[in-house]
């Protein structure tokens, strides 16, 4: 097909519109694209369908449509030129910002490659655009910006402004006004969910509040200290991707067994979680989380009530209250942070084996990178039940443990997962504090399938756990079920 206009408008809607598209998301529907070209939606699919004939589009009806291979590179090709056509207006030709847009939508579809060519080198090969959106070099790749937006960047710490992804005139203008434009250094003072507002500080001291819409429109980047800080904690391989990069992000995430993955559930979506994990001596523990987001997805509350079966006696186990901070999104090379703080009740019977008879507390601080096809994620935490009962007596133990797994994700909705954790447990014998070692490697796989909203997971492993010289085996179920509980624009 004869790269025209019209056929690069719509894959450049494309590619703009699935780089917004949630974690877990591949096909940008087909409303989101038709509102976004301004079409009927029979137009803009009546236009994907002969996309899709000519290899550059993906296309599943009453689904969405995503790009081929093919069609992400002509598209980031349009890009190029329209972001290296603003970038010479405001330099050379001294347009102002909020007014290049629809000039570079104009000439974007008339100049040569040849011409975009000699005006990058003239311009000194520039990254970024006057809005701060990065520009694709000749071959269509694009450099991964290392940003957050106001609604999840630190608080009380200086950050810069990178981009602003929102070309229209008069939301400039207020950028502009405030200077809030790329290379400004700001801070986030406080986030209001009750108010849907976000105060910043910015140049002169001057105080600003904004609504969240606004907040999640400016990206910045924290400051090279700061930042060097985040990625103490854990580097991730080098030929990481991340998600908007070259490579798509996971169709399934947050769907871990055993060892805990770094992302909140996003603001309006709840998930419940049911597993299952069975003895060949017809022993079984199962348990259900229910995750909701607080307000945003930088907080999430969860629950999880344990239920097992041992010994002749069943019962509940002792409940876990949890909170999980988002402290740092997956970005460049910074892998994604959500530390974890839970309440442990002491719901279970300690005489039947089901409980620990005391109340405690439990830290985990899990991180997240992916790595093109596998997902990488390792924590490091720990319980701790500072009377737990033994006999008569109380006795304090305190439970650290590491973890690491990797998913590959075979088929966008099939993924092999392999888990591995160490933890050294601690127990009281006859009145003496124990403690031992034991190793689990678990192989799995897990599946799933999305209908409208709503995303439904199935998984299977096999644990082993190897202790004091021995190894035995079991059987883990998983089954999770992902829903908005609030209506979806």
């Amino acid at each position: 097909m004869l790269a025209s206009s019209t056929v690069e408008n719509y894959l450049k809607a494309i590619y703009l519109g699935v780089g917004g598209l949630a974690t877990g998301q591949r096909l940008l529907p087909m409303g989101h694209l038709a509102a976004a070209l301004g079409v009927a939606p029979g137009t803009a699919t009546t236009m994907v369908k002969t996309l899709a004939e000519s290899g550059l589009v993906e296309y599943e009806p009453y689904t969405g449509v995503a790009l081929t291979e093919a069609g992400e590179k002509l598209a980031a090709l349009v890009l190029r030129r329209h972001r290296l056509i603003e970038l010479f207006l405001v330099q050379v030709m001294g347009f102002a910002w909020d007014e290049v847009h629809d000039e570079a939508e104009q000439l974007e579809h008339a100049v040569s490659d040849r011409l975009i060519d000699r005006i990058d080198e003239m311009l000194g090969r520039p990254e970024v655009d006057p809005h701060g959106d990065p520009i694709p070099d000749s071959h269509g790749a694009v450099k991964p910006q290392n940003v957050q937006s106001l609604m999840t960047c630190p608080l009380n710490t200086p950050v810069t402004v990178t981009r602003v992804v929102d070309q229209d005139r008069l939301f400039l203008r207020f950028i502009e006004s405030h200077h809030l434009k790329p290379g400004e250094s700001i801070e986030v003072e406080a986030r209001d969910a009750a108010s849907d507002s976000v105060r910043v500080r910015g140049k002169d001291e001057e105080r600003i509040t904004i609504g969240t819409r606004a907040a999640s429109k400016l990206l910045v980047q924290v400051g090279a200290a700061v930042l060097t800080i985040l990625c103490l904690a854990g580097r991730a391989p080098a030929q990481t991707s991340t998600p908007g990069g070259s490579s798509p992000p996971f169709e399934i995430a947050d769907n871990s067994f055993l060892v805990e993955e770094a992302f909140n559930q996003e603001a309006g979506i709840f998930q419940h979680i049911f597993n299952l994990r069975a003895t060949r001596d017809r022993e079984w523990e199962a348990a259900f989380t229910q995750e909701w987001p607080v307000f945003s997805q930088t907080h999430q509350f969860s629950y999880t009530l344990p239920y097992a079966s041992a010994a002749g006696r069943s019962g509940i186990g002792d409940v876990l209250l949890n909170y999980r901070w988002q402290a740092v999104m997956e970005h460049g090379s910074v892998p994604a942070f959500s530390p974890r703080v839970s309440i442990v009740l002491p719901s279970g019977s300690a005489r039947d084996g089901l409980g620990n008879g005391g109340a405690g507390w439990q830290v985990n601080l899990p991180f997240s990178k992916q790595a093109r096809d596998v997902y990488f994620h390792w924590n490091a935490g720990f319980t701790h039940l500072p009377a737990s009962e033994a006999a008569t007596s109380e006795y304090s133990l305190f439970i650290p443990q590491i973890a690491g797994s990797a998913i590959w994700r075979v088929k966008p909705m099939f993924h092999l997962m392999l888990e591995n954790i160490v933890e050294w447990d601690h127990w009281v014998d006859d009145g003496v504090k124990q403690r031992a070692a034991t190793v689990t490697i678990s192989p799995g796989f897990r599946w799933g399938w999305n209908s409208g909203d709503s995303q439904t997971i199935f998984g299977v492993a096999l644990p082993v756990d190897f202790d004091d010289g021995e190894s035995s085996m079991s059987v883990f179920g998983y089954f999770s079920y992902e829903l908005p509980f609030v209506k979806q624009p």
